[in-house]
């Protein structure tokens, strides 16, 4: 579960419904304006499916997925007593000897990758296959950011259409007050929806999966650099010091204390 997501939801709502009591305004005008859900929601969803292809909007459910359960990558820490392990076992049996450890390897980029190394692939076209495989994953993340940014951007812009509309339903009706009160303020609640939506949900939406994106690519180039140094016959004890310039900082003191234990 990705609790910052909820957190930040349950925050932003708290704030928004308590600061709209502090500044004495009824709460209950937020669920008395269905029109107002209508035009921001509904015009959100349209913009969204006019800017996009239905082949990228299918991924929308995994996209929602990963924001709120987060995504289950190796720890690093794992990974890289991993690949010291492999290279010893290399080195000490040669690489075939590998072959009957691919089978316990669940992702499948670096079980695609050591494969290849069983398999005698020359190291430039290993490095050039999981690049390109990298880039691609790294395009499709960057598209799934962008509908949620796409999103951000529509939503504002829908609530200023949501107050015009409010507010030429309440110049239809000076001559009714209660109509008149009403109209405006389902004006007003679609602004707030609008930009409600835009900079509390689907900016920081995109921002999260941005940042998702990038942990998830410097892992698998931390793969590559492990996959290519057994490959090359690298020393474990060389590849432990190559590798831990992914780990952050903290994490490379923690791993030297536990060698010196």
């Amino acid at each position: 579960m990705e609790r910052s997501t909820i957190l930040g939801l349950i925050l932003g709502l708290i704030a928004v419904g308590y600061g709209m009591v502090l500044k004495g305004a009824p709460l209950t005008s937020l669920f008395t304006n269905p029109a107002a859900y209508l035009i921001i929601i509904g015009g959100t969803i349209a913009a969204v499916l006019n800017a996009f292809p239905m082949s990228e909007l299918r991924r929308l459910p995994h996209l929602f997925r990963l924001i709120f359960r987060g995504q289950r990558l190796p720890d690093p820490n794992d990974l890289i007593d991993r690949f010291m392990e492999w290279a010893q076992i290399a080195r000490r049996e040669g690489l075939l000897a590998l072959e009957g450890h691919l089978e316990a390897i669940e992702d499948p980029f670096l079980k695609n990758g050591m494969k290849m190394v069983v398999d005698g692939r020359e190291m430039e076209f290993i490095r050039d296959a999981l690049e390109q495989d990298l880039a691609a994953m790294e395009a499709r993340h960057q598209v799934g950011a962008k509908i949620f940014e796409q999103a951000g951007t529509y939503a504002p812009t829908l609530g200023v259409l949501g107050a015009v509309v409010g507010l030429i339903a309440a110049l239809s009706n000076l001559d009714d007050t209660t109509v008149l009160g009403h109209s405006i303020a389902a004006a007003f609640v679609a602004t707030l929806l609008g930009i409600f939506t835009g900079y509390v949900l689907w900016h920081p939406f995109a921002n999260k999966l941005r940042r998702l994106s990038r942990q998830e690519v410097e892992l698998k180039q931390m793969m590559i650099e492990g996959i290519l140094s057994i490959q090359a016959g690298i020393s474990p004890s060389n590849i432990e010091e190559k590798l831990i310039v992914y780990l952050p900082a903290r994490e490379r003191e923690k791993r030297a204390e536990r060698k010196h234990a």
